[in-house]
């Protein structure tokens, strides 16, 4: 959440006592609460709130928290803590492999659950951005290591894809056979002449699916090297 912003907390649990218990501990620490009494107002409770976190009761009426999570993870990443007084393994198991973040039994602490709250949206917080380059239709996920072309994923070798990195991350300007080498090539011996780079190229050109007389991506510039357009 941004600074100053508080974060709302939905607390589905047909328990009177226990919402007020809870509403009491997490308004104390900040958060803004939104409750609802069963499973399907607990849905629509979602729906109308959007909260940063949920608070969800495995026995509930009408919908039981199992499906209520169900439901939720089919449209949401919302962190899910689910509560309940049923201890086997089998339902604990079952609550996080819906997609729930985490479990407390009952009876529990509120400072607890108010702890487990704050874990798993601190968890949920803003993942970094990842890293793209892009060129028309052409894009690379560097965190990936995947390259598409229009939408289609084209599979490089990994000399490949680091050529078309060094080309994509400055294009339009004219690259050197001899500096591709240095970038492709950790430590590049006399063995591997400059004309191996127009080899790759060859290579890579064929996989984009790019015509070396009309290039629409990487483009020969004579006696120099190579661009990217």
């Amino acid at each position: 959440m941004e600074d100053g912003v508080r974060a709302t907390v939905l607390v589905i649990e047909d328990d009177a006592k226990i919402v007020e218990l809870l509403r009491l501990y997490l308004e104390r620490e900040g958060f803004r609460v939104e409750s609802a009494a069963d499973g399907q107002a607990g849905l629509e409770a979602f729906e109308r709130a959007r909260p940063d976190a949920v608070i969800l009761d495995l026995m509930l009426p009408r919908l039981d928290g199992i499906e209520v999570c169900r439901r939720l993870r089919a449209t949401s990443e919302v962190p899910i803590l689910m509560l309940t007084a049923r201890v086997d393994e089998v339902d604990k198991l079952l609550g996080l492999s819906l997609g729930a973040d985490d479990y407390v039994t009952k009876p529990f602490s509120p400072r607890e659950v108010v702890a487990r709250v704050r874990t798993i949206l601190r968890r949920a917080g803003p993942q970094p951005a990842a890293r793209l380059l892009r060129r028309g239709e052409l894009e690379m996920d560097l965190d990936r290591h995947r390259v598409t072309v229009a939408g289609r994923e084209i599979a490089l070798t990994k000399v490949e894809f680091r050529l078309l990195q060094a080309l994509l991350e400055r294009p339009e300007h004219v690259f050197t056979r001899d500096a591709l080498l240095n970038r492709i090539y950790a430590h590049h011996e006399t063995a591997v002449v400059d004309r191996a780079i127009d080899v790759h190229v060859g290579k890579l050109r064929d996989k984009l699916g790019d015509d070396p007389q009309e290039p629409r991506f990487i483009a020969t510039v004579r006696g120099v090297g190579y661009k990217l357009r």
